[in-house]
């Protein structure tokens, strides 16, 4: 390549590169990075959210039978008579993002191309309408520089191009999306990833890390706070991943402080540094990430690029894609309601979308743009100025930090983007229910200590649905998350000054409490207590839930008025019936005097039984507590609101670490 000649796959302009799935990538991963769906197919668009009753509409997808050929992670061969688009998750460019948050008004799509064959541009609008923008003939090995303008995306959109074939066969030896100048400020990343007790996920992911050079160029460090017993230094692979990463890899001892603990520890490291570190770390970006992943090493790059772009400093959030299913889009964005103060998903977004199933050219709503107000620590990128002004996440332990961190980044005026194509794959949410096990203590406390700091005036809203919760818990015979919520309510009632005190202790407290009670103790399996007198067919149907309000009021009072009623003696040793999971609703249980319930991942079950005193107990108690935060409201959120210099700062953490 001559010195006049673009860099197709790297340089400072870099935004992102085209890549193609691993050897090791399940078949449907493919259809995440190409669509190469075989034959002539009529494909239903889907219509927007509030469009439900409109008619599906119709597109013509003509796209080759065979399939292409991958030749390596940059590179792919398009055969004769064929057509394949690169109009897919990894590969298209999520126009309106970079139209939103960047200083760029112009895109170029840089291709390196051997063969003959045309390659073809297009863009969508905000509703998915498709547009057709440039095309070229391509014959011999050249190289493609077209230059896009990122204007039209004022509400959303994509570009992507496609490649075509006649009689003859085309090669795609490496492609990328640049700006048309050099990137501001430096690629310095400090990745960071807390764990415990995964060391074989922690050593896939260095080695993903270690394996492209790319990345390694802008990483500076690798921080990794090992808070578990069984060790990552001790994994198998774990020498290898080492090496290649070399002295940027710091791996920290610690005793467990959860998520939030590693994380501080991450970001103290940088900003303050320990040990050989004194002096601090090369650092621009801090790049947090779950120990629970599977990385495509491209996302760092990705992330480091908007992140050098944006128009001022902000936070950039990686999607989450299902591990379980990987063609499945799980989380597009999240926000969080100010009234009731609960997380949920972005408005008009849907989760578990399945990529393999519903293209992204055939899908509608993944062309809006999506606005969020923090992202998940599972992958989400800081710029270090904005760590320095906000200082360290809240000694939480689990649940809540991050996004605690985002509304705490907003007010300071650090937006937060999470952008599509930028992305890990992380354990989906349908195989638990963490609001009912142990960590749902965390997500009451937590949840208060948030709302103190960055909630409503009025917390009525927010107390309504927390007590509403505490009945569907006992419906449930979930007495354990009761007693887990009334000491999250307790604790925060505390004070902050107990924060820090309860960090490394806490955990101990919780367990030990929640075995108390027949639901916080899982069996391995219904065959250990008597089997249900039930036969098969009445084992199988369970009632509906009650259809509108005032029959859902109805099924409530008749549930409150069993759970005052005796219950059966002669089923407290025999479960009345087995529920599975699914089947575990309150309508369902409120009826029952016991019932074993499986796991929500099917290893295991819960043998519950009801009990009158300890729901009259535990009413009163959470009906107390939740009287008691309401009174003093405007008293404790001044209290936390003074404190959170001493919980965000070096001091407070220090003290724990040192």
């Amino acid at each position: 390549m001559s010195p006049t000649t673009p860099a197709t796959t790297s340089g400072e302009t870099l935004l992102q590169r085209v890549v193609l799935p691993r050897p090791a990538d399940p078949t449907a991963v493919r259809a995440l990075y190409l669509d190469e769906r075989p034959g002539t197919t009529l494909a239903p668009v889907e219509p927007l959210p509030g469009e439900k009753d409109r008619p599906l509409s119709l597109t013509v997808s003509t796209i080759g039978g065979r399939r292409t050929r991958i030749l390596d992670r940059t590179g792919v061969t398009v055969p004769a008579a064929n057509e394949v688009s690169f109009g897919a998750y990894f590969n298209a460019f999520a126009a309106g993002y970079w139209r939103a948050w960047s200083t760029l008004t112009a895109v170029e799509l840089r291709l390196d191309l051997e063969g003959s064959g045309r390659v073809d541009v297009y863009r969508t609008k905000a509703d998915g309408s498709q547009i057709v923008v440039a095309g070229e003939v391509v014959s011999g090995r050249r190289r493609v520089t077209l230059e896009l303008d990122l204007r039209p995306f004022e509400d959303g959109g994509w570009y992507w191009f496609d490649l075509s074939t006649d009689d003859a066969e085309l090669t795609l030896h490496g492609g990328g999306w640049h700006a048309p100048h050099d990137a501001p400020g430096r690629a310095a990343v400090v990745v960071g990833m807390p764990t415990f007790n995964r060391p074989a996920d922690c050593v896939a992911t260095l080695t993903a890390l270690g394996s492209d050079p790319q990345v390694l160029e802008a990483v500076t460090a690798v921080i990794l706070p090992d808070q578990g017993t069984r060790k990552v230094r001790d994994e198998t692979g774990y020498e290898q991943a080492a090496a290649a990463l070399g002295d940027r890899l710091r791996i920290i001892d610690q005793p467990n402080l959860g998520g939030s603990g590693g994380y501080a520890r991450i970001m103290y490291e940088v900003l303050h540094g320990t040990g050989p570190h004194a002096g601090g770390i090369d650092c621009e970006q801090v790049l947090y990430m779950d120990d629970d992943i599977l990385l495509e090493p491209e996302s760092v790059l990705r992330a480091v690029a908007f992140s050098r772009f944006a128009r001022e400093p902000m936070l950039v959030g990686g999607q989450m894609l299902s591990l379980q299913a990987r063609s499945q889009l799980s989380t597009m964005g999240e926000v969080v309601d100010r009234n009731q103060f609960l997380w949920r998903p972005a408005p008009d977004t849907e989760a578990h979308h399945d990529l393999a199933a519903r293209t992204l050219r055939q899908t509608r709503w993944l062309h809006r743009r999506v606005d969020v107000d923090y992202n998940a620590w599972w992958m989400c990128l800081i710029p270090r100025r904005a760590a320095e002004q906000l200082g360290l996440p809240l000694p939480l332990f689990i649940k809540w930090d991050d996004a605690e961190y985002g509304l705490r980044a907003r007010a300071a005026g650090f937006r937060t983007a999470t952008v599509p194509g930028v992305a890990i794959w992380h354990m989906s949410f349908i195989e638990k229910d963490d609001s009912s096990d142990w960590q749902a203590y965390f997500h009451y406390r937590n949840r208060l200590v948030a709302a103190a700091l960055h909630g409503p005036d009025d917390p009525r809203a927010m107390l309504k649905e927390t007590f509403k919760r505490t009945l569907r818990h006992l419906m449930l015979m979930e007495y354990s998350a009761v007693a887990l919520q009334i000491k999250g309510f307790t604790d925060f009632l505390a004070g902050p000054e107990a924060l820090f005190p309860k960090l490394p202790v806490v955990l101990d407290e919780i367990r030990a409490l929640r075995a108390q009670y027949d639901d916080g103790r899982p069996l391995d399996s219904a065959t250990e207590v008597p089997l249900a007198d039930l036969d098969a067919l009445g084992a199988q149907l369970f009632p509906e839930p009650p259809a509108g309000r005032v029959r859902a009021a109805v099924g409530l009072a008749r549930g409150v008025l069993r759970n005052l009623r005796t219950p059966d003696p002669s089923l407290r040793d025999r479960p009345q019936r087995n529920v599975p999971w699914r089947n575990a609703q309150w309508f369902v249980l409120a009826g029952l005097d016991s019932a074993t319930v499986s796991t929500p991942d099917g290893r295991g079950v819960t043998f519950r039984r009801r009990d009158p005193a300890m729901f009259r107990q535990m009413v009163a108690e959470s009906f107390r507590l939740h009287r008691a935060v309401a009174a003093d409201w405007e008293g404790l959120r001044a209290r936390y609101r003074a404190a959170a210099p001493t919980l965000t700062g070096k001091d407070g953490w220090k003290q724990i670490f040192e």
